[in-house]
């Protein structure tokens, strides 16, 4: 398997929902006018708490500064695992419960924090640009690792990190966050850039007034129904996640969609921020959990923001709702989402 270190310093931030209006004008014109600039990795996620935005330097030029963005202080790199070669809409993606078996379980084990991002297209690994070292260290055993310049795979350099460097013990990491699963099922799709001119205006209103919209699912008895739209926008390629109630309201022959319709059921973990040092254990633990059960070779995708890490399951995989399980060996009262074998 290859490991592609991906041209894009990316930043990761955070908007207040009341906030957003501050930042209309720049995220509509990185989402719906990308010619008009350099930005080649963006990404907008909205959730009942916040908008979280992810996107590369020069998409980050295109946003006020303002005390109501609240940025990470750090530069974040993508990373792509693929088999067979080439560039990462053309390769075989690697799923991500495989990626946190031969990636995120070693850089756990170096306390290397990384932040996932699942697309239509693949999935991303961000790690901070001062821990690329260490990560292509821990992971040259097992990857050929490669790097992304002008445009080029070529082989990444030889970053020399020996000194202090100690293969860790292995240790048990219990997951200690409270984790939930909203009732919502969502799907993962796609447009052609070419079409979005014709939805422009509705992903607009979704994007950015969706708390004028009356949502059916949510004013019924159905109080576990979150809200739930991520827009990724990254090297050309439209990645669209929503509820099937989001769903409905766009033409359906421009969405694209599985043959089998598959749907997606949300884990959130964690009810208030977690920090970035969590995030090695989030993914690594849940991830390594769910791949260890029998026939399940990519049953989850992992949407990543500034507050939860959110994975998602198949769900006609999903028995039961939320099942309780031991975590490292140690009893927990947190829940875990169950899969049928």
């Amino acid at each position: 398997m290859e490991l592609h270190i991906l041209e894009h310093r990316l930043q990761v931030a955070s908007v207040a929902k009341e906030s957003i209006p501050l930042f209309t004008y720049g995220l509509i014109k990185l989402a719906f006018l990308s010619s008009k600039t350099r930005c080649k990795f963006f990404s907008l996620t909205e959730t009942p708490e916040d908008y979280t935005i992810i996107v590369d330097e020069e998409g980050f030029l295109e946003l006020p500064s303002s005390e109501h963005l609240s940025v990470a202080d750090a530069t974040w790199l993508a990373l792509n695992v693929v088999s067979g070669g080439g560039s990462f809409s053309s390769s075989q993606p690697i799923g991500v419960t495989k990626i946190a078996k031969s990636v995120i379980a070693p850089l756990a084990d170096q306390n290397i924090s990384v932040f996932m991002l699942s697309t239509y297209q693949t999935d991303f690994i961000l790690v901070r640009e001062r821990d690329l070292p260490f990560v292509t260290h821990t992971l040259s055993s097992e990857f050929t690792i490669l790097r992304v310049v002008n445009g080029e795979t070529v082989a990444a350099e030889n970053l020399g990190i020996t000194n202090g460097f100690v293969k860790p013990k292995m240790v048990q990491r219990p997951v200690i966050h409270p984790l939930s699963s909203p009732s919502n099922r969502f799907c993962v799709t796609s447009l052609d850039p070419d079409t979005l001119p014709a939805v422009a205006t509705l992903l607009m209103d979704v994007m950015f007034y969706s708390n004028g919209v009356k949502d059916p699912m949510a004013a019924g008895e159905d109080c576990g129904h979150i809200r739930f739209f991520s827009f990724s926008l990254i090297e050309g390629y439209i990645s669209l996640v929503m509820d099937v109630q989001t769903q409905q309201r766009f033409p359906s022959n421009l969405l694209f969609t599985s043959a089998s319709g598959e749907l997606w059921k949300m884990v959130r973990i964690g009810g208030q921020p977690l920090g970035f040092g969590e995030l090695w254990g989030v993914p690594h633990r849940l991830g390594g959990g769910l791949a260890s059960l029998s026939g399940l070779t990519h049953p989850m995708v992992q949407m990543g923001r500034w507050r939860l890490q959110e994975p998602w399951a198949l769900d006609q995989r999903v028995t039961g709702g939320l099942g309780l399980q031991r975590m490292g060996g140690a009893p927990t009262t947190k829940t875990l989402l169950h899969l049928s074998p």
